[in-house]
């Protein structure tokens, strides 16, 4: 799959834009606060349904507006054409693929597979578990389609638990079964994910960094407990928080040097390194598992990186062999060879050059 054209409305400072896409490489440049980003952010939100950025997709709404529009024409290695679109709007964010309403936003991610690095990719190491989850759980359901489905299904039984445990907590336990037998069969597609992404982790780490770290699956409860067990256990504290403390839901990546978060041993552009391997490494495995290439899209590459770090990163991402666009302060940027198509952008206008 890769991005033919683009049609932009309304999103942040870009009013109206339209762009035919390279399937090999693309460059967008213009100065800071230009717009550039904003139009990765249209791109990422056709595969995603949201922006990587913010988690408020109304925030994009250009001010003054009352709604964003992307539309996109995506095209498949046999050459065949998709049209998908996006809207948001003050009360609502609707898609559709082909012509038809996709009933979920995850059907946006099998449509147009698409991954970002940005300048804050550091915060997949540094933050908390909720990046390092969202990144691992693309990754699964390109691997097992039905992960979806059932993470939907957990999600709507863990709110059903979590409004019990408000009003009366004995009548909680209802849902212990079925978050229970979702919740293990989630844990385990993780699990299997994380087992087939080493070989690939460990050499994209050892390439970028040339350090020995190391990612460990935790999966959001005791590993001498069934999940089941683990609700019987926490009841108490559930009852006492009205909040389910057990579960896939509370599942993290421990990315660790010596045993050390690798969040307080790291400096800024050796976690970056380090989260760059995390991606690359996922695509890699994508590739070869599913033979899904997504489009990768750049933002301002070289920040924060210099000399043999930067090399180290171009080298990685070139040998992905993905499409890819890549935005730059500068028209003559050819950090990962010469652009097919150029677009400069300013005052929330986007031109070929």
């Amino acid at each position: 799959m890769s991005l033919s054209g683009l049609t932009i409305s309304n999103l942040r400072c870009i009013e109206h834009a339209e762009l035919e896409v390279s399937p090999g490489l693309t460059l967008i440049w213009g100065d800071n606060g230009s717009g550039k980003t904003s139009v990765l952010e249209a791109m990422f939100l056709l595969g995603r349904g949201r922006s990587f950025r913010t988690r408020n997709n109304e925030r994009l709404i250009q001010h003054g507006k009352d709604h964003l529009r992307v539309v996109g024409r995506v095209e498949a290695a046999t050459g065949q054409i998709q049209t998908l679109g996006f809207e948001v709007t003050q009360s609502s964010t609707a898609a559709r693929i082909a012509g038809r309403t996709a009933q979920s936003l995850a059907e946006l991610s099998n449509a147009f597979p698409v991954q970002v690095i940005d300048p804050g990719v550091h915060r997949l190491v540094e933050e908390g578990g909720y990046r390092r989850r969202r990144w691992m759980d693309w990754a699964v359901f390109h691997v097992e389609p039905m992960f979806i489905d059932r993470w939907l299904r957990y999600t709507r039984a863990l709110k059903q638990r979590n409004a019990a445990l408000k009003i009366e907590g004995g009548q909680a336990t209802a849902w212990d079964p079925e978050l229970a037998r979702l919740g293990e069969l989630i844990a385990e597609s993780r699990r299997d994910f994380m087992t087939r992404l080493q070989p690939y982790w460990l050499e994209a780490v050892a390439a970028l960094s040339g350090l020995e770290v190391e990612l460990h699956y935790l999966r959001g409860w005791g590993q001498d407990q069934t999940l089941l067990e683990a609700l019987t256990a926490s009841r108490g504290r559930d009852e006492a928080r009205h909040l389910t403390h057990s579960g896939p839901h509370r599942a993290d990546i421990a990315v660790r040097l010596h045993g050390q978060p690798a969040r307080e041993t790291l400096s800024r552009g050796q976690q970056k390194l380090v989260a760059v391997a995390m991606t690359v490494a996922q695509l890699r495995l994508l590739q070869n598992l599913t033979h899904t290439t997504p489009t990768l899209l750049l933002d301002d590459p070289a920040a924060e990186l210099d000399g043999e770090r930067l090399q180290r990163f171009i080298a990685q991402v070139a040998s992905l062999r993905c499409q890819l666009v890549v935005t730059s302060l500068h028209s003559e940027s050819r950090l990962f060879g010469t652009p097919e198509r150029t677009f400069r952008v300013g005052q929330g206008r986007v031109q070929p050059v």
